[in-house]
C-alpha cells in the first residue's frame, strides 16, 4: 500500500499542480524534482511526473510510470497511465502487457477491457475484440447506476458486438447456405434461432409461469401454424367476425371494460398507468369457462365459430376468448402470462399502420384475417401507435406440445382442486 506523502512534499505536489493547470509544465516539473529529492522514487510524484510528460514525451513519461509501479505494482491506475504512455510512444507490445497487467488484477476493470478490445480491433484480432466488448458490455449492464458517459460507452460496446455478429452472421449463412438444400425456412427456425443465438444477435427467453408450469413443453415463442389445422375456418371468418365487432363498437351499450382493474391499494406497478383505463378494453366471449349469453345474442357467427373450434376447455377456467381493443397511442409494458399450457391466438381484425407486437426475441405484425399463437408465458409486449384503434380477436387453445391424456389429466386436476377446501387457491393460479 503507497504510503501518504509527507506535508512539505504533498505541498510540493499541489504547487506543482497548480503550475501545470496555469500551463507551466517546466516549472511543474522542477517543482516535483524538489518533492522527488525529499520522498525518492514514491509512486505519487512519480506519476505525477510521468503525467506531467505524458502529451509532449511519452517514452520518458513510461520511464517514470514504471518508476511507480516498482513502489506500488499492484495499483491499476499505474499501469493504465503505462499502457497508455507505451500506446502514444508505438510499443504495441508494451501497451497490451501493461493492460493484461490491470486485467490479472480486476478482469471487471472497464476501462482496461475498453482499451484492450480497441487493442484486439487495431490488431485485426476479431474474435479476441468480440470477447472483451461482450466483457465490457457485461460489466456496465450489471451496474445499478450508469453516467450518461457509460450509457454511451455500453452503446458503443453493444454496437460493435451487434456489428461483428451481423458480419459472421452473413459469412456462416454464404457458408452454411448449400448444405440447406430444399429444407424450407420453416423447418429451419429452431436451427437459425440457434445461430442466432451463438451470434448474440438476440437473446433466447424462457417461460415465466405466474401459475401452472407444466415441465419440459418446448419454449417455443410463436406456434408453428401447422400445429393448428383449424386456423384456415377461423381465418376464413375474418370479414364476418368483423362486422359483428364494429357493429358492436358502434353501440353505446357495447359492454368493452378496462382489460387492467387492480385492487384498491394495488402498490404502483408497470401496469399502474393502464389501470381502470379504456385505453386497453375487451369484451368477453367466454371468460373462466362461461359462455356470454348476451354475446350469442350479438355477436351470433362469431360464438357459432368458437363453440366448433377446440379451444383449451378447463372446468371454470377456460376457454377465455375476447375482442382486445387498442387506442390510439397504447402500449403495453413487457409481461408474462399465468401458464404454458395454453397457446394464445390472436386473429387480427383491424390493424393501421403503426402497430406491433413481440414475443421473446421475435417482433410481428399484425396482418389482418392472419392468425396466429404464441406462449404468453415467455414475456411479450404490444403497442398501437397510429391514430387509430387495433382489435383483435383473442383466445386459448391448448399447447399444441401437451398430448391428449395430459390434458385430460389437466382438466381433472383442476376439478379436483376446485373441490377441496384449502385447495382453491393452488386452482386460481391458472387465471
Amino acid at each position: 500500500m503507497t504510503q501518504p506523502l509527507p506535508a512539505p512534499a504533498m505541498s510540493l505536489l499541489q504547487q506543482a499542480q497548480a503550475a501545470q493547470a496555469r500551463g507551466d509544465g517546466p516549472g511543474g516539473r522542477r517543482l516535483l524534482k524538489q518533492a522527488l529529492a525529499q520522498v525518492a522514487d514514491h509512486p505519487i510524484l512519480c506519476n505525477a511526473m510521468g503525467m506531467s510528460l505524458l502529451s509532449t514525451d511519452p517514452a520518458g513519461a513510461a520511464d517514470w510510470f514504471e518508476r511507480a509501479i516498482q513502489s506500488d505494482s499492484d495499483a491499476p491506475p499505474l499501469w493504465m497511465n503505462l499502457a497508455t504512455a507505451r500506446r502514444d510512444q508505438g510499443d504495441v507490445a508494451g501497451e497490451r502487457e501493461a493492460l493484461l497487467q490491470v486485467l490479472h488484477r480486476d478482469q471487471r476493470h472497464v476501462m482496461a477491457n475498453v482499451r484492450m478490445a480497441e487493442w484486439h480491433d487495431r490488431a485485426g484480432e476479431e474474435s479476441q475484440a468480440q470477447f472483451r466488448w461482450h466483457g465490457v458490455a457485461t460489466v456496465l449492464q450489471s451496474l445499478p447506476e450508469r453516467s450518461a458517459g457509460l450509457d454511451q460507452l455500453l452503446a458503443h460496446a453493444q454496437a460493435r458486438i451487434a456489428a461483428r455478429a451481423q458480419a459472421l452472421g452473413d459469412q456462416l449463412d454464404a457458408a452454411l447456405a448449400p448444405d440447406w438444400g430444399d429444407v424450407p425456412a420453416s423447418r429451419r427456425r429452431r436451427f437459425d434461432r440457434c445461430v442466432d443465438a451463438l451470434l448474440g444477435r438476440r437473446a433466447i427467453y424462457h417461460n415465466v409461469c405466474h401459475g401452472v408450469h407444466f415441465p419440459f413443453l418446448p419454449a417455443d415463442e410463436f406456434f408453428d401454424p401447422a400445429h393448428f389445422p383449424w386456423f384456415a375456418e377461423l381465418e376464413a371468418a375474418t370479414p364476418a367476425i368483423r362486422a359483428e365487432l364494429e357493429a358492436l363498437l358502434a353501440r353505446p351499450d357495447s359492454g368493452f371494460t378496462p382489460y387492467v382493474a387492480m385492487e384498491a391499494g394495488t402498490p404502483e406497478n408497470k401496469w399502474t398507468a393502464l389501470d381502470h383505463s379504456e385505453a386497453w378494453s375487451a369484451r368477453y366471449l367466454w371468460r373462466y369457462g362461461v359462455r356470454d349469453a348476451d354475446m350469442a345474442a350479438a355477436c351470433p357467427q362469431t360464438m357459432a365459430l368458437l363453440d366448433r373450434l377446440p379451444l383449451a376447455h378447463i372446468p371454470g377456467k377456460g376457454p377465455t376468448a375476447f375482442f382486445s381493443v387498442l387506442k390510439p397511442g397504447t402500449r403495453l409494458p413487457a409481461h408474462t402470462g399465468v401458464s404454458n399450457v395454453r397457446a394464445i391466438v390472436h386473429l387480427p381484425l383491424i390493424v393501421p399502420e403503426g402497430c406491433g407486437f413481440r414475443v421473446g426475441g421475435e417482433t410481428r405484425a399484425w396482418v389482418e384475417g392472419q392468425a396466429f399463437a404464441f406462449d404468453d408465458t415467455i414475456e411479450h409486449e404490444a403497442w398501437n401507435d397510429s391514430a387509430e384503434l387495433r382489435a383483435v380477436l383473442i383466445l386459448d387453445a391448448w399447447n399444441p406440445h401437451l398430448a391428449d391424456d395430459e390434458r385430460r389429466m389437466l382438466q381433472n386436476l383442476f376439478v379436483a382442486l376446485g373441490k377441496i377446501e384449502g385447495a382453491k387457491t393452488l386452482a386460481a393460479l391458472a387465471e
